[in-house]
């Protein structure tokens, strides 16, 4: 019961916090102008965007079954796409419930343990995370002065307007979180042998050692260069998923491919804060993005990021529901005959 108030607290606090980033996003902007711009764009380019997501999850699903198979266990294809695709439907509830959630349906599908798919998770992570700075730093190297103008221009400057002002010496609050950390990770690992002795530590420390282990089958990888490719060709159809939604838009459709790499990082950022799925963050930082590379109005820069980010999200919503039911569904092994 408290859980469950606690959760849909979650719920709301993160949906109020989308809820003003959109706002934010859409301020001062005409909306007849938008309506129009979205009745006139050519949906065909968007459902090739859409063709080269379900591409980027497939090969994410295939990823992550190669991260398992050292664990010793062999989960189908079918049974790993079906808890991702379920957990990034559980992200459209709360932001990165999913990663637990597709471990758990996984888990309980192929009777793997849950907390060693945890690691292969954290591992994923990581590389997504690695990938996306790799690509930034390059950005970084190739378009110096463009990007520094657009974060100061968009960004730094109403950030600093808007909250610092407002919030004054927050950077104190972030020194004692950091600290006393910092001393509760002492504690632990100091007096862990007391701990253990109490149920909740003790269980504490069997997922840790679970998670541990799930992180080093990135050392005992069979097919290292399939995992690396899968990891190239989900970047590569990001990529391209986000450029081909540009020539959706008459106003947007000069746009380069070297442009929407640009579009591609600044996106995966804004899908990095802590709202259900990007909510809000995304429109806001995209707009800006778009209209500041191809000079075009904040108008056209949120009718590019409704159509992307809003037909990505009917896609997860309609397969995830699938996959959810799917994943979770007894078969008939499961239900027990009747007399």
């Amino acid at each position: 019961m408290r859980k469950g108030v606690i959760n849909s607290l979650k719920f709301l606090a993160f949906l109020i916090l989308g809820v003003l980033l959109l706002w934010l996003a859409f301020r001062n902007v005409e909306f007849k102008k938008l309506l129009d711009g979205l009745k006139e764009a050519n949906y065909g380019w968007v459902m090739l965007s859409l063709l080269c997501g379900l591409m980027a999850y497939f090969s994410r699903a295939r990823r992550w079954t190669l991260l398992i198979t050292p664990l010793g266990y062999k989960p189908s294809f079918i049974n790993t796409f079906y808890s991702l695709m379920a957990g990034y439907l559980a992200n459209l509830a709360l932001p990165r419930i999913g990663e637990i959630t597709r471990c758990v349906a996984l888990g309980r599908k192929e009777k793997i343990p849950v907390d060693q798919l945890i690691g292969t998770v954290v591992i994923e992570r990581t590389i997504d995370f690695l990938s996306l700075m790799v690509i930034m730093t390059a950005l970084i190297v190739i378009r110096e002065r463009q990007i520094y103008e657009f974060l100061r221009a968009s960004i730094f400057v109403p950030l600093r307007q808007k909250v610092f002002n407002t919030l004054g010496f927050t950077w104190v609050v972030w020194v004692i979180l950091l600290t006393l950390l910092i001393i509760s990770l002492f504690l632990l690992l100091k007096y862990r042998k007391n701990l253990r002795k109490i149920r909740f530590f003790s269980k504490l420390f069997n997922v840790g050692r679970g998670i541990i282990n799930g992180l080093k089958t990135i050392t005992n990888l069979r097919n290292k260069w399939e995992f690396i490719f899968h990891t190239v060709f989900i970047w590569i159809n990001y990529a391209l998923m986000t450029w081909v939604v540009v020539f959706a838009i008459k106003e947007t459709s000069h746009i380069s491919f070297g442009d929407s790499i640009f579009l591609l990082v600044i996106g995966g950022l804004a899908m990095s804060a802590p709202v259900q799925s990007g909510l809000g963050a995304f429109h806001y930082i995209i707009s800006r993005g778009i209209a500041f590379i191809a000079g075009v109005r904040i108008e056209d820069g949120l009718i590019y990021a409704f159509l992307t980010h809003e037909s990505q999200l009917i896609m997860v919503l309609l397969i995830g529901t699938i996959s959810f039911f799917m994943i979770f569904r007894k078969s008939e092994k499961q239900i027990s005959p009747g007399p």
